[in-house]
């Protein structure tokens, strides 16, 4: 299953004022554009500009697929569905590049939300009082049940939304409109106040204060895990099958690596260990595969509004040697964990002969995670 975030850049801001569109303007120091962009890391993403603003979007130096748009916002949205098609997508979220200060929190669960149906939207229920006007004057009021304040990122099943919009030609005002023009339900997500639109001037200041009152939360924790060697004919070390003349011996599928670097991402969660959530005296966890803890792991991270910014698993043991399978061991941990491999680190090292692992009795591991919260 692999997601991608769609940022949609290519109108023109007029409202906003300035000498550049809203999207190019500076925002505490940077373009609009690099903190849309930083908020979606470790996913695919795919930019969609204006043609007359490419030296500007590579200037970015962020890695992303650069897609030129169209006339019209939908249009532009068509084009990067169909630069995506065959590309293993699965899922999308689409969302307005002159939205700058949607956080992880808020990512995680439009991307939860599709596990349980092929749309949803996130939305603010409409609170003040609504007044129809006339040449500056009220002219009646409107009931606000039921009605909502549409934001992004608005997520779907790729196929699902492609197809709706290939049978939509027409312009619409969001993808929403799209979806339920196809037939598909779309399930409304809690947005979040700070989630705002840059629109007019004043909202730049505005957003200026919200990133200021931000506070950069990072979270550090340590894993170490221990197994011996038993009977057998291989080793699971990070999610990779090694061949060895020995097992490691454990409740689960004794990974050492997994376990070790599971471990970090709780500790830095102040959520204890893998034995807290998995309980080794539950007959369920009996030779599970590793990844289940990990998965669970990364995930509750991610629901508490947090990112993995890198880790780093080291494991000790003489044999088997590690080298040959480090890179397979880092592809399937940043798999597993949704992240780009350039965050995930595996390396080993011996113990010079010395200790258990010295004498070939079991292999350690020592793991180190960050989360930052956005």
């Amino acid at each position: 299953m692999t997601t991608a975030a769609i940022i949609v850049a290519a109108g023109r801001g007029t409202r906003a004022g300035g000498a550049v569109p809203k999207q190019w303007q500076s925002l505490a120091g940077q373009p609009v554009l690099a903190h849309t962009l930083a908020a979606f890391a470790g996913m695919r993403r795919v930019l969609v500009i204006h043609p007359d603003d490419r030296a500007q979007a590579e200037g970015l130096g962020a890695d992303v697929q650069i897609v030129a748009g169209g006339a019209s916002r939908t249009q532009s949205v068509r084009n990067a569905l169909e630069a995506l098609v065959g590309s293993g997508v699965s899922r999308v979220l689409i969302h307005d590049g002159a939205r700058p200060l949607v956080n992880a929190g808020l990512i995680a669960r439009m991307s939860a939300a599709l596990d349980h149906g092929p749309a949803a939207a996130p939305a603010l229920a409409v609170t003040d009082a609504l007044w129809r006007g006339t040449e500056g004057t009220v002219a009646g009021t409107q009931s606000r049940d039921g009605l909502w304040r549409a934001q992004t990122p608005q997520a779907f099943h790729f196929d699902a939304i492609l197809a709706a919009h290939r049978a939509h030609p027409q312009e619409a005002a969001d993808d929403v409109e799209v979806a339920r023009a196809a037939g598909l339900p779309v399930t409304i997500v809690p947005g979040s106040d700070d989630n705002l639109k840059l629109t007019f001037p004043g909202d730049f200041a505005r957003a200026e204060a919200i990133l200021k009152g931000r506070r950069m939360e990072i979270r550090l924790g340590n894993g170490f895990d221990v197994h011996a060697f038993t009977a057998g004919d291989h080793v699971w070390l990070c999610g990779v099958k090694v061949p060895h003349d020995k097992a490691l011996l454990g409740h689960s599928d004794a990974d050492v690596g997994m376990h070790a670097l599971t471990d970090a991402i709780y500790g830095a969660l102040a959520m204890g260990d893998i034995g807290r959530h998995f309980p080794p005296s539950d007959p369920q966890w009996k030779g599970a595969e590793s990844h289940i803890f990990l998965r669970h792991a990364i995930e509750t991270a991610r629901e508490m509004g947090f990112r993995l910014m890198n880790c780093d698993v080291t494991m000790i043991c003489e044999r088997p040697k590690i080298g040959p399978h480090a890179e397979a061991m880092r592809a399937c941990l940043a798999t597993i964990m949704g992240v780009e491999l350039a965050r995930v680190s595996v390396k080993a090292t011996t113990s010079e002969r010395l200790g258990f692992t010295g004498r070939e009795e079991g292999i350690a591991a020592l793991a180190t995670a960050t989360l930052v919260q956005a």
